[in-house]
């Protein structure tokens, strides 16, 4: 039975609309029921190492009023208050200081209240540990070169599985492995098939525990070679296999080991017997190991490795079978039943073994007896009691784990309670009208209806239904008044009272109900409501069925309330997808009336329907496609569009005028051999309209070329060539496959053509060689095209010159002379320019004492008959040969000429330091800039002393800067000094000059001119 907690019950009018009908609930703070789990306790590895001492086992279970706990380890009851180490927080067990010996097993945790009891699942304690090998020495192992070798690793105390690895000599040198050596994962032990001298040494196995990722060594192996001869050859000798019988869940990763000794190292291969191999599995580890992730049930069978040599085989077989933990297919749910009622649950579960069931009732187990009985996941429950009630459990289980389905079974009891009560209805005038009685009562109670004090008799409008619901047909002003229903059973009786009004039909009037709009005006719908005044009366919008989300459409929507009976929709800047039908419901407490307007939207029309590219020739494409909407404004014109891979975008195509009644089009001039798409755009009297979908790319037919290469030129190249270049022909002209040029060519005042296929497409250049003509032959060219259709046109004939030839001479009058201690300029004639004209001139200079081919070379910029040699040094004797040079090659040199450079002079200057203020950066050098007036020669020294010396390279007028340097950047530049040199002797002169920025104080610039003459 339910309870009602806190408040009372309310009692609510529920008003009935047409078809009335009403019916009970209650209103509680919270509805009682029995526990049901949120977390079940989990399997929990626990490293006993771990700073952590204490083991949270999980359990939590909702349920009103709140479940208490308790816990079972291996099906013994946890007895808090016995021992201090375990304790409970909410329904958590916490084991304090957990040691393996006493608490490795299985939890379980039980979870009852008022209405009930429930198990969780098991969850399993294990701890996790790795413990160390045995001190002991291990003996040395010794075996013939050839033979092959085991080497035991004998793990010591652990949980759960561990890795192993093997050390070679010493930490971290780890044995790799390979064919001729494996290390088993199961266990543990280092196989070597056939020892080497390579593998004398010092062996130490490694594990590490997976969970604790702890890690010990073992004590040394030491592997010698006996010395009395070489072991020969054998046959292989599988040393580490799997097991005969392996057993694996769903799902996880197979790895299946096999491995021999041998001499010769065997070969591993593997295969399924009466199947095939999953094509998922993987070798490992030089084939000796068979991988099988994510196995299947299909996955299941019979597998052998074999190992082989020249010596011999053997194999070894071993079967593969996969479980599957117990999976639920179908659960039972919680039921509430009136007593006397039969219950019939059933669970089902899918596994491999096949699961089986128990039942349990506030976790005790149930057996077929009395009222109840049990066939496998089938549970059945005659006539039930209120005894029966409480918490029920089917278990399905195999020998590799169970599930739990859990339910509540509630048997109502009690007598007919109407909420609310009473209840009034309003019906419409001339309709139907139902009155529900729907008691909450167990068991079922006897329905009887009266009207005032006498009982009803069903007629012809006057109807007791199935369900007890009292129906009137038509009804009237004459049925308003006062109804009851009771209900009654053996607890108690209840009686219901409806009160019923019968008001006239509301009449709905939506103007206007068909308008025609043009795309981007506005337009106002009325609806306006006739209906009974004591009623109110509230409104909605459709757009197509679907009521108007103003919020979301608010740029074209509004809702306008003009009077209390009567609403506007107001839609701004109409677009093509607002064209349908628009409803108004009007709704009172009586009555609820659907009325529709059409809006008609003139636009711009749809796009056409799909496009079908009929005919095809070389230049035309007959087109057909469907009409598209109108949108109310009839098509007058269609407009024909193409793309190909040449154009930009889509272009509209040549066409006969296509009217609006057409659906057909032949679309004129188009390349041959493009591959073309096709739409069609309509436009009517409101504008143009989105284009139909783009049409099946199709080619156009094969046709002789129509366009003849452009820009034909040439010239240049190498002596005795003829050089023929153009432009290329797009391939959107090339009309048909096998496209390629016709060279045609003749010498001046010859008659017949030469012609050359060129049978490249891209091709550009096309170069003819032929001894027999000189330099500089005037040839008469043109460039046709071609392909498998035939001959195209040829361009124009130009006139091309052949290549000229290499200068044949060598420049004349050469001179050179210095005009700097580090320039030198050189001067010459031109050869004479037949039979090859040079391009420009190459100068080659080196130093007198110098072979010619360390020094260095320019060149001119064009046809320049001097150049200034710069960057060369100071009074030193120059050899310099010139000669010409063009597209063919270089000419003679000239016979050396020289010239010397000039003396350098040096110039030793001084000047005052800077000292920087508070407010600047410390000065940590200078910079001197020195320039020639009238020349391009700059000079920049730094410096981090107050003096430097300075080279003049000639005479001259020069202009001497000092600058301050600082981290912040670079100071005041000083006032110019300017420095006139000549060939006469100079006095020492100084030149105060005034400070231009705070970072100089005053600056004095002392020039220190050397006595000697310059």
């Amino acid at each position: 039975m339910v309870k009602l907690i806190g408040s009372p019950i309310v009692i609510i009018a529920i008003i009935i609309v047409l078809m009335v009908s009403f019916s009970f609930f209650f209103l509680t703070e919270s509805e009682e029921f029995g526990p049901v789990f949120i977390q079940e306790p989990d399997d929990v590895i626990f490293p006993l190492d771990s700073d952590e001492k204490k083991v949270v086992m999980h359990c939590e279970a909702r349920g009103n009023p709140p479940p208490t706990y308790s816990w079972y380890i291996n099906g013994t009851e946890v007895d808090a208050e016995a021992d201090y180490r375990y304790s409970f927080i909410d329904g958590n067990l916490i084991i304090t200081n957990a040691s393996e010996v006493t608490d490795y097993g299985k939890y379980q945790c039980k979870a009852e209240n008022s209405f009930g009891t429930v198990l969780s699942r098991d969850g399993t304690l294990q701890f996790a540990y790795l413990g160390a090998f045995s001190g002991k020495a291990r003996g040395g192992v010794s075996v013939r070169e050839g033979q092959g070798v085991v080497l035991m690793c004998t793990p010591p105390p652990h949980s759960p599985e561990i890795i192993y690895s093997w050390v070679f000599n010493e930490f971290p040198s780890f044995v790799a492995e390979d064919s001729r050596r494996f290390i088993s994962q199961d266990t543990g032990n280092l196989y070597i098939s056939k020892v080497q001298p390579s593998d004398v040494g010092s062996y130490i196995c490694l594990v590490k525990n997976t969970v604790t990722n702890a890690r010990v060594l073992s004590p040394p192996t030491p592997l010698t070679l006996k010395t009395d001869g070489v072991m020969g050859e054998y046959e292989p000798k599988i040393e580490v296999h799997f097991p005969t019988s392996v057993l694996a869940a769903k799902g996880v990763t197979v790895r299946l080991e096999c491995f021999a000794l041998g001499n010769p190292v065997p070969t591993i291969t593997w295969r399924k017997i009466n199947g095939n191999i999953p094509k998922k599995a993987r070798l490992r580890k030089s084939q000796a190991v068979l991988e099988i992730p994510n196995i299947q049930l299909e996955d299941s069978g019979t597998y052998e490795c074999k190992a082989e040599n020249p010596r011999g085989g053997t194999a070894f077989k071993g079967h593969l079978q996969v479980y599957t933990l117990p999976q639920w297919v179908r659960m039972i749910n919680d039921t509430q039943m009136d007593s006397g009622e039969k219950l019939q649950w059933e669970c089902k579960a899918t596994g491999r073994p096949r699961p089986t069931y128990r039942w349990l009732r506030n976790g005790l187990p149930l057996t077929s007896q009395g009222r109840m009985e049990i066939v496998n996941g089938e549970l059945s429950i005659h006539k039930v009691q209120q005894a029966d009630s409480g918490m029920y459990q089917c278990v399905a289980e195999n020998k590799y784990g169970a599930v739990y389905s859990n339910a509540e079974l509630k048997i109502l009891a009690s007598a007919p309670v109407f909420i609310p009560n009473p209840i009034r209805v309003i019906a419409t005038l001339g309709k139907d009208v139902s009155l529900e009685c729907k008691p909450r009562a167990s068991p079922k109670p006897r329905i009887a209806w009266k009207r005032g004090d006498r009982r009803i008799q069903p007629n012809k409008r006057i109807m007791l239904l199935r369900n007890n619901t009292l129906r009137i047909v038509n009804a009237s002003r004459a049925d308003e008044g006062n109804y009851v229903c009771r209900a009654e059973n053996q607890l108690g009786s209840a009686e219901l009272t409806a009160i019923l009004w019968v008001k006239e039909a509301m009449r709905v009037e939506l103007t206007p109900a068909r308008v025609e709009v043009t795309v981007g005006e506005s337009v106002v719908l009325s609806c306006k409501a006739t209906h009974d005044t004591s009623l109110d009366v509230a409104f909605q919008w459709f757009f197509n069925q679907k009521p108007i989300n103003f919020q979301q459409d608010g740029g074209h929507f509004e809702y306008i309330q003009t009077q209390s009976s009567t609403v506007d929709l107001m839609i701004r800047s109409i677009l093509l997808k607002h064209a349908g039908k628009y409803g108004c419901r009007a709704q009172t407490s009586a009555d609820t009336v659907f009325t529709e307007a059409e809006l008609l939207v003139r636009g711009p029309p749809g796009p056409p329907g799909v496009v079908i590219v009929e005919e095809i020739t070389d230049t035309t494409a007959t087109l057909s496609w469907t009409r598209g909407l109108d949108n109310h404004s009839p098509i007058s014109t269609y407009n024909v569009q193409a793309r190909s891979p040449f154009s930009l975008g889509w272009q509209t195509v040549k066409t006969d005028p296509v009217t609006g009644d057409m659906e057909s089009a032949i679309a004129v001039e188009l390349n041959p051999w493009v591959e073309y798409e096709f739409r069609v755009v309509a436009t009517n009297a409101i504008g143009t309209g989105d284009p139909s979908a783009p049409s099946r790319a199709v080619r156009t037919k094969e046709a002789v070329p129509s366009v003849a290469p452009a820009n034909v030129s040439g010239g240049n190249g190498r002596r005795h060539e003829l050089v023929i270049s153009w432009e290329p022909v797009s391939e959107e002209f090339q009309n048909g496959e096998g496209f390629g040029y016709i060279v045609a060519f003749r010498a001046n005042g010859t008659r017949g053509w030469k012609e050359k296929m060129v049978t490249s497409a891209d091709s550009t250049t096309y170069k003819y060689r032929d001894e027999t003509f000189p330099p500089l032959t005037p040839f008469e060219v043109k460039v046709g095209v071609y392909n498998n259709k035939g001959d195209g046109p040829f361009s124009s004939v130009v006139v091309i010159h052949s290549a000229e030839g290499e200068p044949r001479e060598a420049p004349s009058d050469v001179r050179a002379y210095s005009i700097s201690s580090s320039e030198i300029r050189v001067t010459w004639k031109p050869p004479n320019p037949e039979p090859g004209r040079p391009r420009g001139y190459e100068v080659s200079y080196w130093k007198d004492m110098e072979q010619e081919e360390s020094g260095k070379k320019q060149r001119t910029v064009k046809n320049e008959t001097s150049m200034v040699l710069t960057g060369l040094e100071g009074n030193s004797l120059y050899r310099i040969t010139v000669k010409a040079f063009n597209s063919i090659g270089h000419g003679p040199a000239t016979a050396a000429v020289t010239a010397k450079t000039r003396k350098t002079r040096e110039l030793p200057i001084g000047w005052d330091p800077v000292k920087a203020k508070d407010n600047e950066s410390d000065v940590i050098g200078y910079m001197v800039l020195l320039k020639q007036e009238g020349r391009g020669h700059n000079q920049v020294t730094r410096t981090i002393n107050p003096s430097t010396v300075l080279s003049l390279p000639e005479g001259g007028t020069y202009i001497i800067e000092v600058r301050a340097l600082s981290e912040g950047g670079d100071g005041a530049v000083s006032s110019q000094i300017r420095l006139v040199t000549s060939s006469a002797k100079n006095n020492q002169c100084s030149v105060h000059c005034l400070p231009q920025s705070l970072a100089w104080t005053t600056l004095l610039l002392v020039l220190l001119v050397p006595s000697a003459s310059w």
